[in-house]
This record gives C-alpha cells, structure tokens and sequence, in this order.
C-alpha cells in the first residue's frame, strides 16, 4: 500500500480536553473548528503525514462565560493567536498502535509531543467512499505553553489543574 491522502469527516470526529477543577472533579471541552491535511500509509506508518490547525475561539466546554475567559488573555489570548496547530514530524509502530510526534503550537509556544494512536482500521462507506479511522491520547502541562492563570483554593490547591488531557477521534474519507 502506498501513502494516500485523505479528509477528515468533521461530522464523525472530535477534538476533546480535559482537565481538573477545583481539585476536587474535572471540567471536559472540545474544540469544534478545524481543519487539516493527513496522508496514511497503512503499510508504512513512517511514510505518512498530519497537519491540523484549530480555531481557538470555537472552545466549548458547555459554560459561556467559562468559555469567554478561556478566549481571553488570561488562557488562551483567540484575539492574538486565533489558531493552535500541530504538525507530525515522526510516525511509528505497528498493526493498530501507532505514536505521532510532532510539534504542537499553542499561544506562540511551540513544544514536541507524542500521540498514542490507535489505527481503528478502514472500510467502504454506503457512497462507495473509503473511510479510516483513529483515537489518539497525550497529556500535556498547560503551563508549558504559557496558560499559567490560576487562583489559589482557601481549602488548598488551585482552581485550575497543571495537566490537561487530550482525546481525539477521527473519521477520515480517502480524497
């Protein structure tokens, strides 16, 4: 199998985070603008390519005003970097684990990170189309990407946890 470029149903794939709150439970989002470019080979998990560019503003976490401060200066600043990006640079493994590495942009900081993937397999759709799809998961420290706002709890801990958790799922129909 040769490398082949395919798109991402945006309908049937998802963007998602989450990340501690109070200390004491977890607050889920998800962004719902994005587009991107991927080219697969299933053959050759080395000889393919990612990139995908997110809408910062299109952040939902099911709370407006917990949305318009994650848009603001204090975390994600959408008026000066409106878009997040991630470019594969490495890919790896075998049957349905892979891993991406890649550089991952948020608010100008650029730092390397790893995806752990699942290759969920492909099939014929009803339109005669050729659908893949995948699940990916990384941990990353939001401070590290300069979303250093918090505020200290009077019982301890801060308001807002270090670590997010990101969880993508993709749907891809071959181009």
């Amino acid at each position: 199998m040769a490398r082949e470029k395919w798109n991402f149903d945006a309908t049937h794939s998802s963007v998602d985070f989450v990340v501690r709150h109070m200390v004491v439970s977890k607050v889920r989002g998800r962004f719902t603008k994005w587009t991107g470019s991927v080219e697969f080979d299933a053959a050759n998990y080395a000889d393919s390519s990612l990139e995908v560019s997110i809408d910062v503003d299109s952040i939902d976490t099911h709370e407006a005003q917990r949305d318009g401060h994650l848009k603001s200066a204090d975390f994600f600043d959408a008026a000066t970097h409106p878009k997040m990006t991630f470019k594969g640079t490495k890919f790896s493994g075998s049957g349905s684990d892979l891993k991406i590495t890649g550089e991952l942009t948020i608010r100008g900081t650029t730092k390397e990170v790893t995806l752990d993937a699942e290759y969920l397999g492909t099939g014929k759709d009803p339109w005669g189309g050729t659908r893949a799809g995948f699940s990916a998961k990384t941990s990353i420290l939001r401070e590290d990407f300069g979303l250093t706002w918090n505020a200290a709890l009077e019982t301890g801990g801060v308001l807002v946890g270090k670590k997010v958790d990101i969880e993508i799922d993709v749907e891809l129909v071959k181009a």
